[in-house]
Formats: C-alpha cells, sequence, structure tokens
C-alpha cells in the first residue's frame, strides 16, 4: 500500500515541503541477488522526501511498503566490523551501566541477526525476545534457548505475549512509513508500566548539512534528527530521558519511559535549524551529487580503476543515485554473506578485500568515513596501496 501523505506522519501538521525526488532508485539495497541479470532487473521506484516544518520529520511520501520485502535474503548486519562491533558493545555496556536488567525481560524490535540482543542478555542476565521478520536462525547456532527466543515477524503488539520490562529498537524506526501508529503500538505493548526504552536511529541532520545523497534510499522512508526523534516519543506520551549522537555522530541514541512530566532536552530545540537546512538542501545535495560523479567519471577518464567499499545501502545508493556503472570496477565488503552476490540496480559483484590484490585497484572510495582506519589497514595488510578517500 503505498503512503501518500497530505499530512505529516509524526505530528499530523499540514506545513509540508518537498525537498528531494528521485524518479527511479531500487526499492531493495541490503538484498542479496545471485545473479547480475537478477540484479539489473531489480525493481525500481519513485523517492519524494518532504519536510515537516511543524516537527522537522522527513519522510518519502510515496513509500510503498508493499514494495519492501523485509523476509527476503537481505542482509544488513554490521557485526563483522570491528568498529561497529565495539561500538555496540559500548552500548550494551551503557545500558547494563544505566538499567538493571538482571531476571526482567527484554523485548528488541527489529533485531535483525540478533547479534545486539544475544551480546545484551549475556552481559545483564536479562530475558531477551527479539522480532524480525529478517531473522535467520543458523546465524545465532550457540544462542542460549532458556534466555533467548526469536519471533520470525514483522511487530506488532498481538503476538507479543510479554509485558517487557525494556524495550530496544536499533535501525528499524527508520524502516517504518507510519511512525504514530509505530509508537502506539509500542504503547500498547508496555501498557503503561515502569519501562525502559532504548532506541538508535540515523541522523538526518548530517545528510541535510552534507548533502550525504548515499544515505537517502527506498527502505529509509522515515528521517529523523534529535529533536524531531524526541518531538515524536513526546506526542506518543513518553518522556526523553536521554539524548545524544554517537558514531560519528551518525545515529540518533535516545532513553525513554513512559511519561512522568519531564521538561525537554536541550537537544531537542532544533526545529529552528531544520527549517534552514531543509531551505538549502535542494541545492547542497545537487552540488554534491555533482562533485562525485565528477571524481568518479574522472578517475575513470584517466584510466583509474576505482573500488567502493561497502556493498550495502550506501553502496547501492551511491552507484545508482547518479547512474554509476563502468565508471566503478568493483565494490568491496568485509561482510562474507555479500562476497559474490550482486548489488540491485548496478549488476556489481561484491567482493572480499583480498579480491583486490588480483583484481587491481587505484582509487578506493569508502562509503562511510567512520571506516577510514579500519579500511586503511585492512589494504596495509593485504599489500594493496590505493588512493583511499571517503564520501
Amino acid at each position: 500500500m503505498q503512503r501518500s501523505e497530505k499530512t505529516c506522519p509524526a505530528c499530523g501538521g499540514t506545513h509540508l515541503k518537498e525537498i528531494y525526488h528521485l524518479s527511479a532508485i531500487p526499492v531493495q539495497s541490503c538484498i542479496l541477488l545471485d545473479t547480475r541479470e537478477e540484479a539489473l532487473a531489480f525493481p525500481r521506484a519513485e523517492l519524494k522526501l518532504e519536510f515537516c516544518h511543524d516537527c522537522g520529520f522527513v519522510f518519502n511520501s510515496l513509500f510503498d511498503l508493499d514494495l519492501v520485502d523485509y523476509a527476503s535474503t537481505t542482509e544488513e548486519s554490521q557485526h563483522f566490523s570491528d568498529t561497529f562491533s565495539g561500538f555496540a558493545k559500548g552500548l550494551v555496556e551503557e545500558i547494563a551501566n544505566t538499567y538493571d536488567l538482571s531476571g526482567k525481560t527484554t523485548l528488541e524490535i527489529g533485531c535483525g541477526k540478533g547479534e545486539f540482543l544475544k551480546e545484551l542478555v549475556s552481559r545483564t542476565g536479562t530475558t531477551g525476545l527479539g522480532v524480525d521478520p529478517g531473522f535467520i536462525p543458523e546465524r545465532l547456532p550457540d544462542a542460549d534457548a532458556a534466555k533467548l527466543s526469536f519471533q520470525k515477524e514483522y511487530f506488532t503488539p498481538k503476538t507479543i505475549g510479554i509485558h517487557p520490562d525494556f524495550v530496544v529498537c536499533r535501525h528499524t524506526l527508520e524502516h517504518v512509513p507510519d511512525v504514530g501508529s509505530f509508537m502506539a503500538d509500542i504503547s500498547e505493548v508496555i501498557d503503561g508500566t515502569d519501562v525502559g526504552i532504548f532506541f538508535e536511529t540515523p541522523d538526518v541532520n548530517r545528510v541535510l548539512s552534507e548533502g550525504a545523497f548515499w544515505d537517502i534510499y527506498y527502505e529509509h522512508c522515515s528521517y529523523f534528527t534529535l529533536g524531531s526523534h524526541a518531538r515524536l516519543f513526546r506526542k506518543s506520551g513518553m518522556d526523553v530521558t536521554n539524548l545524544y549522537l554517537a558514531y560519528d555522530s551518525q545515529y540518533i541514541i535516545q532513553y525513554a519511559e513512559p511519561a512522568q512530566g519531564n521538561p525537554p532536552l536541550d537537544a531537542e530545540d532544533d526545529l529552528s535549524k531544520l527549517r534552514d537546512l531543509a531551505e538549502t538542501f535542494p541545492e547542497q545535495i545537487a552540488a554534491t551529487r555533482q562533485y562525485w560523479t565528477d571524481f568518479v567519471k574522472q578517475r575513470h577518464a584517466d584510466g583509474k580503476t576505482v573500488a567502493i567499499w561497502g556493498g550495502g545501502s550506501k553502496g547501492v545508493s551511491f552507484l545508482t543515485t547518479n547512474n554509476v556503472g563502468e565508471e566503478v570496477a568493483h565494490v568491496v565488503d568485509i561482510n562474507p554473506h555479500k562476497q559474490g552476490k550482486y548489488l540491485p540496480g548496478t549488476g556489481h559483484r561484491v567482493i572480499g578485500p583480498e579480491g583486490l590484490k588480483t583484481a587491481g585497484v587505484d582509487t578506493v572510495i569508502v562509503m562511510n568515513p567512520i571506516y577510514l582506519t579500519e579500511i586503511k589497514n585492512t589494504l596495509q595488510q593485504i599489500d594493496v596501496e590505493a588512493e583511499v578517500v571517503a564520501v
């Protein structure tokens, strides 16, 4: 069912403005395709980002949830990176130092492959229930069945047979079109009890500021800043107890609880700045797209072999938004479940780092600057010399 909003899904406001439009992009980017032909024929759809002047929420008003199948062979895990795994473990430690979860129950909505929940259970002694249509049991062969269980399905209050003491939701809210209804479902599950809530969501402030087109793709239909994230929760009857940016200011970290009348945090006051960023965003993103299109084409024209490092959503968006084809020779990813598969839209085959030794490369474009040091170290270890730049 396609979303065609006349009002903001987060606050119900009507002061909306289009800030970005793409006529056709792949409807999924974290998906494994077995052949180049299948990848080239993968379905595309139109995207239109709108900005709500009333609350700062950004959303794809043309998003059609029926086009996205999260139960298919999606591969979103970043835990093969030491950088990301270390970050996730740090969050687990932070949660453990904030809440006493021993003997209590934790619900993770959108648990992915279950790595984070497993770590949280091990560290805190909580009993965990993870819900995700893309969960793969074989990926957690040593999971403690007495302390950890999973429901391979989309989240709905009807099938949650527990009253959780703690709710975790990481990198899921951005995939939800009807964010107001989603928050109502969470409220139903916690049932007004004394429950801790932890959310982690990408921050769109950086995207608006930098014109980071590689961070805009079809699955991400909802985009938040610190302020708009908190405003959604407060409108849904919750207090925001802690709110900050992490992971090189890429991710929103938010703690919340059923409302007790706590006042807004200073970080929530960003609406005026957001309105200014939305006004300049069309010009900013056009300039950024042009820069990287010129960069890749010039390297190619100079006879250089170019690779991008990151075979996930950022890589797919980087290539398909600007119709980059043969100018990029290789796509690299350390996730073994992606290697040998093909990217939707362009048909690039994903290789592992070792593949660069035989394939040859002159320039590596890193799809996320936070991995720059990790990637440079890997290239050094495999004796590959190349120009390395990050978007």
